[in-house]
């Protein structure tokens, strides 16, 4: 009887294992697989989102098809290394915030997306203008959201900011370094609607300039060492 009792314990206890492993593994999925998100072999509105992104802003050639290829894991790289980022070719939470992606893993809504965009804009602010006065960190941060509402440049922040070639502090890095204070509350006096650059889009350093075509631009004002421009 008691040997009978031990087989009934036993083959009740093989079946609660078995049963908690499996809800473990459907409701709990694994670490890797949560930080992955979007990878080689994805599809999907999200690889499209990154594809969309990545071919305007210069880093893919590919067709936007939803489908994450060899192209698009080659293009991420591209962007990660452009930007500071680890370079692994996954769209993880990382990458996707800096390209301005957000959903239900990396996202808790529109107040996230909202923070996400002072952080970004106060990070160019600081690595772009943070020599300048106060109102010419402003300034640069409008110069941002000016580029946003126009129909000749991408329609968010993230895109503003990570479009190939548009500022100097993502091309050697400096967007990754920690904003202080100033160029954050800079920031936020811009997304406020403060624009000391007069509606410009452009602006330079007329001390270093070269570029011909730059100083063609009509001029709205000039602070510090920065000539705004349309």
């Amino acid at each position: 009887m008691i040997r009978k009792n031990k087989k009934i314990i036993i083959c009740i206890t093989m079946i609660l294992i078995i049963i908690i492993s499996f809800f473990a593994i459907t409701i709990f999925p694994k670490q890797n697989e949560v930080e992955a998100l979007s990878k080689y072999g994805s599809r999907g509105s999200e690889v499209t989102q990154i594809q969309t992104k990545l071919k305007r802003w210069g880093y893919y050639k590919g067709n936007i098809d939803g489908i994450y290829g060899s192209q698009t894991v080659e293009a991420v790289k591209y962007f990660q290394r452009k930007n500071g980022l680890a370079v692994d070719g996954i769209a993880g939470k990382n990458t996707l915030a800096a390209m301005g992606i957000f959903n239900s893993s990396n996202s808790s809504g529109s107040s996230s997306s909202n923070s996400s965009d002072l952080n970004l804009l106060a990070r160019l602010i600081y690595g772009e203008a943070r020599g300048e006065s106060y109102t010419g960190q402003v300034a640069v941060g409008a110069v941002v959201l000016n580029r946003v509402r126009s129909s000749s440049f991408p329609n968010t922040i993230s895109g503003v900011i990570y479009q190939k070639g548009a500022f100097d502090a993502v091309s050697d890095g400096q967007i990754n370094l920690t904003p202080n204070s100033t160029a954050k509350k800079a920031a936020q006096d811009a997304l406020n609607g403060w624009d000391p650059s007069y509606g410009a889009i452009y602006y330079f350093n007329p001390a270093t300039a070269t570029n011909k075509w730059i100083w063609s631009r009509p001029m709205t004002v000039t602070i510090g060492n920065h000539r705004f421009c349309k």
